[in-house]
């Protein structure tokens, strides 16, 4: 019994110093590359940075300075800039009336 003791104490110890953590970490991990969307700038496993140009099931196409790569979303590391919505206003043409002065100098 005295021995069961601290070999529960090393499996507990282990649990919360390093099971626990991984698991946060995958979490994390999966939540940024579900929450991946066009315009997101990123950088990959291997250090590329880029801009994400299309998403596909398990693929990501980056644009980097002209070329378009293909990656697996499971390569993308880090998130450096979300993408903010577009706002609608942006679509839009916005047209201003100017009004001439009037230069009528019969009154």
């Amino acid at each position: 019994m005295q021995m069961l003791i601290p070999l529960v104490l090393m499996i507990v110890l282990f649990y919360f110093l390093l099971i626990r953590p991984q698991q946060k970490r995958q979490k994390q991990v999966q939540q940024m590359q579900s929450g991946l969307s066009k315009g997101d700038k990123i950088i990959t496993i291997g250090g590329l940075h880029g801009i994400v140009d299309a998403i596909e099931d398990n693929t990501v196409i980056l644009n980097c300075g002209g070329a378009r790569l293909t990656f697996d979303r499971n390569a993308i590391r880090t998130v450096l800039e979300k993408t903010a919505e577009p706002s609608v206003l942006a679509d839009e043409e916005v047209v201003e009336e100017v009004q001439e002065p009037d230069n009528d100098q019969t009154k």
